[in-house]
């Protein structure tokens, strides 16, 4: 097999050729169609992310074919087609897995952060966490690899938001892309952000059934119900809470943020809501791919091939996709 992996943090991927590895207890082996390239990987590159082991090989929004199954799982057969999202295991005996909260779960198990992930042509996975994937709505692997994380971590965060009609999303790269269609699909009002000048995310959000977008820096035509803030960067939540109404949400979507301004109380009073989401469950993964079905959710994507990881974290990082990023592997 072939991977892209992670030695040192801060450096370029190395390309390896590895022993094809053989599913051990609990597990199966995929053949990886696809796997999205997340902002979190860049996370995971610079350092950002302190529970990683290294070497590892990122990726967490893996689409494959089973190959290979450990003879104790009876769930899933050589020929299904399968995804390998972030939450890629949990302890189950916690407190929080107890609460059937198992994003929380004290010790976690991260694809592609603490264990392989899906930059590579094979991945191991665990069974339990694989999800079943929507082939009917997404019968190519590239367009349904997004959803395992840019959708399922929208998806949660959508539901977060509660269920107001005027919806902002401060951020519009692959989740928001996404999640602006199944918001509108439930009837809402989406309000799209983007980087001050980026005319083209602008234009893509509006096309995809935005009601209004814009710069990050500027007020939405009307109070929102709710704001969800994919981009990274802190500063953007005291303007978000400034563009809710009294009584909003507003939902901080990324693992990783800059560090939040100090402002003024009177942009929280009013009884506005400020929360984070943290990973997800298998239960918003179901939820999710498919409510992505049922919307039909268009995915915009950039395709790469395998060895070519690199210059897909570059592009990423440097603001040049619209849409979402996808690597290939050969074969």
């Amino acid at each position: 097999m072939r991977a892209m992996v992670l030695h040192r943090l801060a450096t370029p991927l190395v390309q390896e050729e590895r022993p094809t590895p053989s599913p051990g207890r609990g597990e199966v082996r995929l053949r990886v169609e696809a796997c999205g390239v997340c902002r979190t990987d860049l996370h995971l590159l610079d350092g950002e992310l302190p529970q990683a082991r290294l070497p590892v090989v990122p990726g967490h929004e893996v689409v494959g074919t089973i190959e290979a199954v450990c003879p104790d799982v009876s769930a899933w057969k050589p020929g299904d087609r399968v995804g390998v999202p972030w939450l890629g295991g949990a302890c189950g005996v916690c407190s929080y897995c107890a609460q059937d909260r198992e994003n929380l779960c004290d010790t976690p198990v991260f694809t592609g952060c603490t264990r392989d992930g899906g930059y590579a042509t094979h991945v191991l996975a665990n069974a339990d966490f694989c999800l079943p994937m929507p082939t009917h709505a997404y019968p190519d692997a590239t367009l349904a690899a997004p959803l395992l994380c840019a959708g399922l971590i929208g998806g949660r965060a959508l539901r977060l938001a509660g269920e107001g009609t005027a919806l902002g999303l401060y951020g519009f790269g692959a989740a928001a892309h996404i999640l602006l269609q199944v918001a509108c699909a439930e009837g809402r009002r989406v309000y799209a952000f983007t980087r001050a000048g980026d005319l083209a995310a602008q234009t893509l959000a509006r096309s995809l059934g935005a009601t209004w977008a814009g710069a990050s820096n500027e007020a939405p035509p009307e109070p929102l119900d709710a704001a969800i803030i994919f981009a990274p960067a802190g500063e953007l939540v005291p303007v978000a809470l400034a563009a809710v109404r009294k009584g909003g949400t507003v939902v901080a979507g990324g693992i990783h943020m800059s560090d939040i301004p100090g402002f003024p109380y009177r942009l929280l009073w009013g009884e506005r809501r400020l929360l984070s989401v943290a990973n997800l469950t298998r239960a918003d993964g179901h939820a999710f791919l498919a409510a992505a079905a049922r919307a039909r959710v268009q995915v915009h994507v950039h395709r790469y091939a395998l060895d070519a990881a690199n210059e897909a974290l570059a592009d990423l990082r440097a603001g040049r996709i619209h849409g979402a990023a996808v690597l290939v592997p050969p074969g």
